[in-house]
């Protein structure tokens, strides 16, 4: 008998909604001109925020909550191939089907295979990331079957005009009440055309709009929260019911799961449901939480299938620091306090993943060698609130500083720029060795401090720098850099102590005596201090 050689099974990268079309940049320039969506989106991320803040503060050990679902989350990657069939065993014993998927493209096509067994038409569906990645809605309405969106954010989103989501859990974040009013007076036949923006009336409008879709189509699908591995069971966490109808009323569930979703044990779910409604809508818990585990005869759906989709997960897996992205559970924590979404909104990150997450998400299903997908690790200041609020602990800040990283890299191999433009990262690296050779020198330094004066030439009677050449010049394209000191710290020191006697280097200094030394010029301070008040001295 004779070995051949296989080779490393090749890595694949991802399709579907998770490409930018244009760089972030450019895209975010225009929406920070829209004061409206900043307006919805500013008020809604700091209510949401808000109201986080306060149920999480409750929970004294929020903290080793957070830890745990870190660990079992690392636990789950390290192991990832067996609990996937550990979880494929369990659920088909109980009478699901499993289907798996190894891109977008494969997971459409076993679903649309599934809808037309079933021979209809029209299917319902609850709110779904995994599905929105694959651009499924699209793809069924090619082959004449249409999907109703039945979480309330989706529809206003599926019934506006070329509108897609912009948020992870509010879909809809960047429309406020009377925007969608007059989405819902032009789109639902039949309804009130003196419908008001007042909440209760639009859900009203929806609910009758959807409460004969629940009755009547046969088929649903669904995305999922978690996959527990040891029981085959499913569960999904949401705030309105419609998730309930879609689970329990149809004839045939088919649900999209990201393979990184599963939990090893149903214990483990617990620590999930105390961090997900904290961490996404600010609630102590989900007022649904609808868990299933395979078919009973006469109760519920008795054709129950589950796609497993990689669709560059595996990609993932294969970074080292990258990989802690797939520990996200969807939560959205990370938008509502990222400075950089509540501006720019999730439309600017292009893919079904915006904000935080996205940033580092988006580029590895889909390859940082992606032209635009390249710029997201970018759309951050690395302020750090990201890794705060996550309540898994991913260190989005660790992971976009890696992937910028790597954006250079693959830039420089391709030696392509958008626009023709020339090699920025040469630029930088030029100014970056510039400064290592400034800062580790005394005497250079000391050489550059003493042209602060010529500033003045640059800086003009304004007394600011407004324009800069080459890549420094995107700082003043949008700022305005102050005047430079006339003098340095280190001339005025060298000025004021110049006579202190030099320490020997290698030298050890007494830190008891020092302190010791100046308690009497510390009390002389504050006396000097005192005297000088005018309100201590009306006392006295």
């Amino acid at each position: 008998m004779t070995a051949t050689a296989l080779g490393m099974p090749q890595v694949r990268h991802g399709v579907g909604n998770i490409f930018e079309h244009e760089p972030f940049p450019e895209y975010a320039e225009r929406e920070l001109k829209n004061e409206q969506l900043r307006a919805n989106l500013g008020f809604a991320t700091h209510k949401i925020r808000t109201k986080r803040d306060a149920v999480t503060s409750e929970l004294p050990d929020w903290q080793d909550l957070r830890t745990a679902g870190s660990m079992i989350k690392q636990q789950v990657m390290a192991n990832l191939d067996t609990y996937l069939e550990e979880f494929e065993r369990n659920f088909t014993a109980k009478g699901g089907h499993v289907h798996w998927a190894r891109d977008a493209h494969e997971a459409n096509e076993i679903a649309l295979k599934l809808i037309q067994a079933e021979g209809v038409t029209e299917v319902n569906k609850i709110k779904s990331m995994a599905t929105a990645e694959t651009g499924l809605n699209e793809y069924l309405e090619e082959f004449g079957i249409h999907a109703i969106e039945t979480d309330l954010a989706e529809e206003i989103v599926q019934l506006g005009d070329n509108d897609r989501p912009s948020h992870i859990l509010v879909p809809a974040i960047h429309r406020n009440r009377t925007e969608i009013r007059d989405i819902f007076r032009r789109k639902i036949e039949g309804v009130n055309p003196n419908l008001s923006d007042d909440p209760a009336e639009l859900a009203e409008a929806s609910r009758f709009r959807l409460r004969e879709k629940f009755l009547t189509n046969k088929v649903a699908i669904s995305g999922v929260n978690f996959g527990i591995a040891d029981t085959g069971t499913m569960t999904i966490v949401e705030s309105e019911g419609n998730g309930r109808m879609c689970l329990t009323l149809p004839d045939t569930l088919i649900t999209f799961m990201g393979i990184e979703k599963l939990l090893p044990t149903v214990q483990d779910l617990e620590v999930f449901t105390q961090l997900l409604p904290r961490s996404s809508t600010g609630e102590r818990m989900n007022p649904y939480t609808s868990m299933w585990t395979g078919v009973t005869p006469g109760d519920g759906p008795q054709n129950l299938h589950v796609i497993l989709m990689d669709n560059g997960r595996t990609a993932v897996l294969a970074d080292q620091v990258g990989r802690q992205a797939l520990n996200c559970i969807r939560c959205s924590a990370c938008m509502n306090v990222c400075p950089v979404y509540e501006r720019a909104g999730g439309h600017a990150y292009g893919s079904t993943y915006p904000g935080p997450i996205g940033a580092i998400l988006s580029p590895q299903l889909g390859g940082i060698e992606n032209e635009h997908n390249a710029t997201l690790p970018f759309a951050s200041s690395l302020c750090g609130a990201c890794y705060d609020a996550c309540p898994v602990k991913i260190n989005i800040p660790d992971v976009l500083v890696h992937l910028r990283g790597k954006a250079v890299d693959a830039e420089k191999a391709q030696g392509e720029f958008a626009g023709g433009k020339k090699d920025p990262h040469y630029q930088m690296d030029a100014i970056m060795f510039g400064a290592k050779k400034l800062f580790s020198s005394g005497k250079l330094m000391g050489l550059a401090t003493k042209g602060l004066p010529v500033s003045k030439l640059v800086t003009g009677k304004k007394h600011k720098i407004s324009k800069l050449p080459g890549l420094v010049g995107g700082w003043t394209d949008y700022r305005d850099i102050p005047e430079p000191p006339s003098t340095s710290f280190r001339n005025q020191w060298k000025k004021e102590r110049g006579a202190a006697p030099k320490r020997v280097g290698g030298s050890r200094v007494d830190i008891a005596a020092l302190m010791e030394a100046n308690k009497t010029k510390v009390a002389e301070a504050h006396a000097k201090a005192e005297a000088a008040n005018p309100i201590t001295k009306e006392a006295q």
